[in-house]
């Protein structure tokens, strides 16, 4: 079940992590049309710390707001990976737009990881962490004492590594190719997640986002659109 805004800045300050001012989202930067066959290979980051993937002048553009410990946005990102691609990314017919979206401490973990590296990284890093999603949040009920203590060090990159050392991150993201010693640069990224935080703030008071999967076509909120399922037919309808 998706957890309430209310909950997820509850768990938030518990981990640590202020949810705070909303600032005014950007839209992606527009560019030109290109002889590009395959949009699947384009990816462009936002002013707003967001990733977009295709043609970023495609006449509809989908937003995702996806947190890496919600359960639904994993099952939403298996089911729709392969029919975006193929059905609208590859040829150009729409633009997929993915903004993180910070329910609670391990989402910060998790997003600073998916964000690090260059943008081309970033669509088949949210892929494997969403992935093994289940993998690396199942040691959370077997943490010892002196691990739950790391968890609450004051200094952020240290609470950061910690975590992610404690949930096997670390060589999760080594199968992309990453060495430690990056993991631990992106970790350390506080701007960016206060950012973040930011935007998650933005997106539940100025776009209706109070859980997620949550979604947006051409900038209008879908309501009652939680899943693949109920997403397919509106962008069908739209494509056509």
């Amino acid at each position: 079940m998706m957890k309430t805004l209310g909950q997820s800045i509850l768990f938030a300050a518990a981990m640590g992590l202020m949810l705070v001012t909303p600032q005014t989202q950007a839209k992606p930067p527009v560019h030109a049309q290109s002889r590009t066959t395959d949009w699947n290979n384009t990816v462009t980051r936002t002013a707003n710390d967001s990733y977009v993937l295709g043609n970023p002048a495609a006449p509809l553009h989908l937003v995702a707001y996806l947190s890496f410990t919600c359960p639904h946005c994993a099952e939403f990102e298996q089911q729709a990976a392969a029919p975006l691609s193929i059905g609208m990314i590859g040829p150009g017919k729409g633009s997929y737009e993915i903004r993180p979206f910070l329910r609670n401490g391990l989402d910060v973990v998790a997003t600073l990881l998916a964000e690090c590296g260059p943008p081309s990284k970033f669509f088949g890093n949210t892929q494997l962490l969403l992935a093994k999603q289940r993998e690396w949040i199942e040691p959370i009920g077997k943490l010892t004492d002196a691990q739950k203590a790391r968890w609450d060090a004051p200094d952020f990159g240290t609470k950061m590594r910690a975590i992610a050392s404690d949930l096997g991150l670390y060589a999760l993201m080594e199968r992309r190719g990453y060495a430690r010693a990056e993991l631990d640069r992106c970790l350390a990224d506080k701007p960016l997640a206060d950012r973040i935080a930011k935007h998650t703030e933005y997106a539940a008071e100025k776009e209706g986002i109070n859980g997620t999967p949550g979604f947006l076509i051409d900038g209008s909120p879908l309501i009652a659109t939680y899943t693949w399922e109920t997403l397919k037919p509106q962008l069908d309808a739209r494509l056509r």
